[in-house]
């Protein structure tokens, strides 16, 4: 006979999953009480040579800069150029010869 399963961290559960962003917007508002006291806050951290506190706020409150890449394009250069008229000449002296 097997022993039953007693391992409870799969499946669904009650406060599993993401939030849902109606919560997170309600927390984003909450947080706007404390901007003029947090960045006063950050000021004197920042004084005091401590970029990570303005990092974390910055990174909560107005959330990570987006990544951007430089994508630069560049044609192709072809290796060797083909004078398809010399190619067509050649083939035509070719028949003739034979």
């Amino acid at each position: 006979m097997m022993k039953k399963k007693t391992n409870r961290r799969g499946g669904k559960r009650v406060g599993a999953g993401r939030k849902t962003k109606v919560n997170e917007l309600a927390l984003v508002e909450q947080l706007t009480v404390y901007d003029k006291l947090a960045q006063d806050k950050l000021v004197e951290l920042m004084n005091e040579g401590n970029m990570k506190a303005l990092q974390l706020f910055y990174a909560y409150r107005y959330g990570k800069p987006r990544e951007t890449k430089d994508v630069k394009i560049i044609n192709e250069q072809p290796l060797f150029e083909i004078n398809y008229d010399d190619v067509v000449e050649d083939i035509l002296s070719d028949d003739i010869d034979d």
